[in-house]
């Protein structure tokens, strides 16, 4: 099993058929599942996996599905526009994960697949917060960035 980090290949298509709105207000709602080191994640997933095993955490205070982003403004700086969220906190768990998927709940689709995060090894909480932290919104690091 791996987890690959990356830009879901569906969600490209999605993208320029309309399917993907990141208003800060008003635009689609996005959520963040994380996964063991046994998930298969990458340019390939479709949607947030459901057909068991998933591999998906399991914590007494994480729920399946994980947990709901917040849509941070869009922007556009030197001819790179980027989206971003606000950093997602899980609260008294005890948890490893290996990765992530942001997927889309607004979605025609529903819970089409937006990307994938690799954490480059396994991260643990331990009876504690486990926060999923987003890099700066710049034209070299945002989460999702669209560049010509």
């Amino acid at each position: 099993m791996a987890i690959t980090q990356a830009i879901a290949n569906n969600f490209k298509k999605l993208l320029l058929e309309g399917d993907s709105n990141f208003k800060q207000t008003g635009g689609d709602k996005y959520k963040l599942a994380l996964y063991t080191s046994s998930a298969t994640l990458n340019s390939a997933t479709t949607s947030l996996l459901t057909s068991s095993p998933t591999h998906e955490v399991t914590s007494s205070n994480y729920s399946a599905g994980g947990g709901a982003l917040v849509n941070n403004p869009t922007s556009l700086t030197a001819g790179v526009a980027r989206a971003d969220f606000a950093d997602l906190s899980f609260q008294n768990v005890t948890l490893t994960a290996r990765g992530a998927l942001i997927y889309n709940t607004s979605s025609a689709t529903t819970n089409s697949a937006v990307c994938v995060l690799d954490f480059g090894g396994d991260k643990t909480a331990t009876s504690g917060t486990f926060t999923v932290q987003f890099p700066a919104p710049t034209s070299t690091a945002a989460i999702l960035r669209i560049s010509g």
